[in-house]
């Protein structure tokens, strides 16, 4: 039975797990706002799991109109085929025009199933997003042919229009305590039986790349020419108290760790200095650093696509430019 009372024309999907490392969905919600304010939408956000009304109320203080939770032991883990089944029901039931999620390793499994489950199309990893004045349609900005362009898409017919969004793309609102927001609880009723069960889970050992929040990024790609000079960007890092990242090329070569991909499929990062050495500019790569304040590109090749993007750009080997930063850096400290 469908329920056609209010609950948000615009949705996000809230995903709470690591909070305070991984704020895509406080990101969205600033950009969902932005989009909501030019129909006079209301601006919601769906929670599932248990005790997390600690979520809800951050949700509201970062822009949220509402929240729609669901608590419940048997959500604490998260489930796909379960939250896909939940979610299903409260989208035929609530009807809101547009559903948002970051595209996050959980919205990229979670949203194209519920898109399926829907019928109706989905954007995966947009790095843009705004409304057509004419149409209200949501344009969804999304690489194509392997990141070469960027394609506008638009979803006329079916609802929701859904996208992932790629996270780190825009400013979170600043923090609220005093925002208020409605909260409701639809009936969860019966639940499928998960198909897959959770026996244990530990964090990872490893140390946390945090290049989302870092100051500092110091990236390289395949002109550095080999892992040797690849590793002199973690001692400028180290110099600069910053974080390294990697384009494609230079994970597959084996100089750095997939969690240091910065680009489409990878991490997008914000800080107020990137210095990118040996990378030519592909449009899959910029787009995870545009968002920097400003960008020192070190290439060999003056007409490189990088120098369109930076606000500095050093012509010259890496090999022979590095070292002398590196250099003066250690002599100033």
């Amino acid at each position: 039975m469908k329920n056609h009372s209010k609950a948000g024309e615009l949705w996000i999907f809230g995903d709470y797990r690591n909070y305070f490392q991984n704020r895509v969905t406080l990101q969205l919600i600033a950009k969902g706002r932005e989009l909501a304010e030019k129909q006079g939408w209301e601006v919601a956000v769906t929670a599932i799991g248990n005790e997390i009304h600690q979520y809800a109320m951050e949700y509201a203080a970062h822009g949220a109109d509402l929240v729609i939770a669901a608590e419940h032991p048997d959500l604490m883990e998260y489930q796909v085929d379960v939250y896909t089944a939940l979610l299903a029901r409260w989208v035929e039931a609530f009807q809101p025009q547009v559903f948002l999620a970051g595209a996050t390793s959980f919205g990229r499994e979670l949203f194209p199933r519920l898109a399926r489950r829907l019928k109706t199309g989905i954007s995966a990893d947009c790095v843009a997003l705004d409304m057509d004045p004419d149409t209200g349609l949501l344009i969804q900005t999304t690489p194509a042919f392997g990141g070469e362009l960027l394609a506008d898409v638009i979803t006329p017919n079916n609802r929701p229009q859904m996208a992932t969004v790629h996270p780190g793309l825009f400013h979170e609102r600043a923090h609220d305590p005093g925002a208020t927001a409605r909260i409701i609880y639809p009936e969860i009723g019966a639940l499928p039986e998960a198909r897959v069960k959770l026996i244990s889970s530990r964090k990872q050992s490893k140390d946390q790349v945090t290049m989302e929040n870092a100051p500092v990024v110091i990236s390289g790609g395949q002109g550095m020419g080999s892992k040797e000079t690849f590793d002199l960007l973690y001692e400028l890092a180290v110099l600069l108290e910053g974080e390294v990242g990697a384009t494609r090329p230079a994970v597959l070569s084996g100089w750095a760790g997939e969690d240091r991909l910065l680009g489409q499929t990878g991490r997008s990062v914000k800080p107020k200095l990137l210095i990118t050495a040996g990378t030519s500019g592909a449009l899959q790569y910029v787009t995870g650093i545009q968002g920097a304040e400003t960008i020192i590109a070190i290439n060999r090749d003056p007409n490189a696509p990088i120098f369109k993007v930076a606000d500095l750009g050093l012509v010259g080997d890496v090999k022979d430019i590095l070292p002398l930063l590196l250099d003066v850096l250690r002599k100033r400290l």
